[in-house]
């Protein structure tokens, strides 16, 4: 088969409108997002979490700067014990957001001055003073929690130490801010993730376009046993190299089993020729004992079955011997080829006539209306052989004597029926040849 003769399977079979569930397509895409969105989730927590860090390092910062400035600010005021001022810049310094509480300690620990959210009836709660606080360390102290940070100050006046300064902030707007991040980022990721699905999708139903038809085909081609289909070479890549090497393989089978059809053709015919000559006389072209036996058992079955009247004629033939004897076995053949065409010429079309052997022959008479219509076939036949036959001038003399049996009224089996033409025969050869008998003139004679 020629390239240009070629059907391409993808012209022949429509594509899948859909991937069934256990396709590589789904498959493929269904690890490919999974790997994405892992790859996109540990991602958003990392930044997530830095974001946190982030976000809570520059409030505590913010808080540390807020507290020692608040710090400078009321200096003053401590040294000169001015309670009602340092609550006034407590108060004003309040109108900083997330800002829980503020305490101001003398050097004895005594609470100087104070401030918490929700106004002066708040009941007051007092901070948790670091180690070391009694010693008055130099350096501000920051401790965090869950929920809220503490900062704590020194405060100073011209580098002498006075007290110290607690701060108390919230850490709940920074969770808010947090979470309402988060869940932006989480829907946008959600929205990617739903992107990426349909993409990867029809990316990997295109990128897999060559490999499905190639399945499709191999599918067709085991189902049809159709080995003229070829699939069609979309890039010369992998699935393109193992494309080409599937059309080959194809490509060979259909040769394979274009010369194996020809040979279970030639096969066949040369048995359907076997059987022929196996069943045929090669002399006179007439079926020989072979086929008689079957044809007869055949004949004796179907009388059975319908009750129609059947006959067997046993014929055989009067001074062959003669002719060969003294016209040489050529003659002989061609006298055998004669008698069997003249035979044949008064026959009815359902009869079979079989050459057993030598000058014997015998007729097969199925569906008789009655028993004289074979008699009378019996008779048109010894007149047909008994005219003068010449073999290179010379008259041969040659007749015919004929045995007749019928079934059911002589015999009902093969081997029974064949016995009784014979006998018939030998009476008719006894009477003076030229003739024929019944079986039952046989036996009375």
């Amino acid at each position: 088969m020629s390239e240009s003769t070629e059907h391409h399977f993808h012209a022949a079979a429509p594509r899948r409108a859909s991937a069934p569930a256990d396709s590589l397509v789904r498959r493929l895409t269904r690890m490919n997002l999974l790997v994405l969105s892992v790859t996109m989730l540990l991602t958003f927590a990392l930044l997530a979490g830095a974001t946190w860090f982030v976000a809570r390092t520059r409030q505590v910062q913010g808080a540390e700067l807020s507290a020692q400035l608040l710090a400078n600010s009321i200096a003053p005021m401590m040294v000169f014990a001015d309670r009602e001022a340092a609550n006034g810049e407590l108060a004003a310094f309040s109108r900083r957001s997330d800002l829980q509480q503020l305490q101001v300690l003398t050097l004895q620990g005594a609470v100087f001055a104070q401030w918490r959210a929700g106004g002066a009836d708040a009941a007051l709660v007092a901070l948790a003073a670091p180690p070391g606080l009694g010693t008055y360390a130099a350096a501000a102290h920051t401790t965090t929690s869950a929920n809220a940070l503490e900062v704590w100050v020194p405060v100073r006046l011209k580098g002498e130490l006075v007290g110290m300064l607690a701060l108390r902030e919230s850490l709940q707007s920074l969770h808010r801010a947090v979470l309402l991040l988060s869940g932006m980022g989480a829907l946008l990721i959600g929205a990617a993730i739903w992107i990426a699905a349909r993409g990867l999708g029809v990316v990997q139903r295109r990128a897999l376009a060559p490999l499905v038809e190639l399945s499709d085909l191999a599918e067709h081609v085991a189902l049809e046993h159709d080995y003229g289909r070829r699939a069609t070479v979309y890039r010369a890549d992998e699935v393109g190299r193992l494309t080409e090497r599937f059309n080959d393989m194809l490509k060979r089978i259909e040769i394979w089993q274009a010369d194996l059809h020809q040979q279970l053709e030639q096969e066949q015919e040369a048995g359907q020729q076997f059987q022929q000559m196996a069943h045929k006389d090669s002399l006179t072209g007439l079926p020989n004992r072979l086929f008689f036996q079957g044809e007869l058992q055949r004949s004796l079955a179907l009388a059975a079955q319908t009750g129609e009247l059947m006959a067997l004629m046993f014929i055989d033939l009067d001074n062959f011997k003669t002719v060969n004897d003294r016209h040489g076995h050529e003659a002989g053949d061609v006298v055998l080829c004669e008698v069997a065409r003249r035979m044949s010429g008064v026959l009815r079309a359902r009869d079979v006539l079989c050459r057993l052997g030598g000058d014997e022959f015998a007729l097969i008479l199925p569906v008789l209306p009655d028993q004289a219509a074979a008699e009378q076939l019996a008779l048109r036949l010894i007149e047909a052989v008994r005219e003068p036959l010449h073999v290179a001038g010379i008259l041969m003399p040659i007749g015919a004597t004929v045995g007749l049996a019928f079934c059911p009224l002589d015999a009902r089996d093969a081997s029974s029926l064949l016995k009784a033409s014979d006998q018939a025969m030998y009476a008719a050869k006894r009477a003076g040849k030229n003739t024929f008998r019944r079986v039952q003139h046989a036996q009375h004679e």
